[in-house]
C-alpha cells in the first residue's frame, strides 16, 4: 500500500552530486488535480489474488501562508480479503510547491490490528522537526514518506548509470534515516493496465509490520516526464505483493510512456 512505495534505507551515499537532486530539483511531473489509482494483488503460491486498492490524490492549497500540494495516499484491503489481513492506511503530506520539502506530515496506520498515528511539523530553515511535542534535529532537505516519493518523480534519471544510487534523508517514526534510490536502467514492462516504457529502480526497505528489511522491492515508473509509478513487486512477511497502476487523471504531461493500454 502506501507503506510499500516508500521505505528506502541505506547508510552509504553514492554518485557524486546526487544529494543535490533532493535539494534543488523543481517539480516537473505532477500538478493540482492528479489522481492515481492502484490495485494490489497478493500471492502465496501460484495464484495472484486481488487484495486491495491504493489511491493517491494531489490538491493545491495554502498552509501557513505557503502554497503547498496536499498529497494523500489511502491504502486499504478489499472487503473479501479483510479476514486475512485488514489494512486501513492514510498518509498525508503538505509539500511546499517551491522547495518540494514537506511542511507537515500526517500518518494514520491500521495494519492487521497494529495502529499508529503521527503528526509531524517541519521547520527546514532551522533544521528541526516537531513530533508529539518533541523537537528533533534533521539534515538539510529531509523528506517524509510521501514527499520523498513525489520528489523522486522529478529526478532526471537520464544522467545516471545503472547501479547509481541517489541518496536522501527521511524522517519517519521520530528517526532520521539516510536513504537512497538505486537506478537500474530502462526497459519495457507489461502490467494489467497496459504496456509501458519504464525506468526501473530498487529501494532498500526499512523493516516494518508487513515488509522485511533488505533490497527486495522493485519499482517501475513511466519513462516520460510524469514518472508515474507503474508497478511495484515485493515479498512480504508471508507471500508477496504486486501493485499495478490502473487509473490516472489529470497528469501534468502527455503519457508518452504508454505503448498499449
Amino acid at each position: 500500500m502506501a507503506t510499500a512505495a516508500v521505505a528506502l534505507l541505506s547508510l552509504l551515499p553514492a554518485t557524486t552530486g546526487a544529494q543535490n537532486d533532493f535539494c534543488n530539483t523543481r517539480n516537473t511531473s505532477y500538478k493540482h488535480g492528479e489522481k492515481l489509482t492502484f490495485k494490489v494483488y497478493y500471492n502465496m503460491g501460484f495464484i495472484w489474488i486481488y487484495a486491495g486498492n491504493a489511491v493517491f490524490n494531489t490538491v493545491g492549497k495554502e498552509l501557513a501562508g505557503r502554497k503547498v500540494f496536499h498529497i494523500s495516499g489511502d491504502g486499504r484491503t478489499a472487503p473479501s480479503y479483510e479476514w486475512f489481513y485488514k489494512v486501513r492506511d492514510l498518509y498525508e503530506s503538505y509539500i511546499d510547491q517551491e522547495t518540494l520539502l514537506p511542511v507537515r506530515f500526517i500518518r494514520n496506520v491500521n495494519e492487521g490490528g497494529f495502529k499508529f498515528n503521527q503528526d509531524v511539523s517541519f521547520a527546514h530553515e532551522a533544521n528541526k522537526a516537531v513530533s508529539a511535542g518533541k523537537t528533533y534535529t534533521i539534515p538539510t532537505c529531509t523528506q517524509d514518506v510521501l514527499s520523498a516519493i513525489y520528489y523522486a518523480r522529478s529526478i532526471d534519471y537520464n544522467k545516471y548509470k545503472p547501479g547509481d544510487k541517489i541518496p536522501f534523508d527521511m524522517f519517519l517514526d521520530d528517526k532520521v534515516y539516510p536513504l537512497y534510490i538505486k537506478y537500474l536502467g530502462k526497459e519495457e514492462i507489461e502490467t494489467k493496465r497496459g504496456k509501458f516504457k519504464a525506468i526501473k529502480i530498487v529501494p532498500l526497505l526499512i523493516e516494518g509490520t508487513i515488509f522485511s528489511g533488505g533490497e527486495k522491492m522493485t519499482v517501475w515508473v513511466s519513462d516520460d516526464k510524469n514518472h508515474v509509478p507503474l508497478r511495484i513487486n515485493s515479498p512480504i512477511v508471508v507471500g508477496s505483493i504486486k501493485v499495478d497502476l490502473m487509473e490516472f487523471e489529470n497528469l501534468r504531461n502527455p503519457f508518452e510512456a504508454m505503448l498499449k493500454g
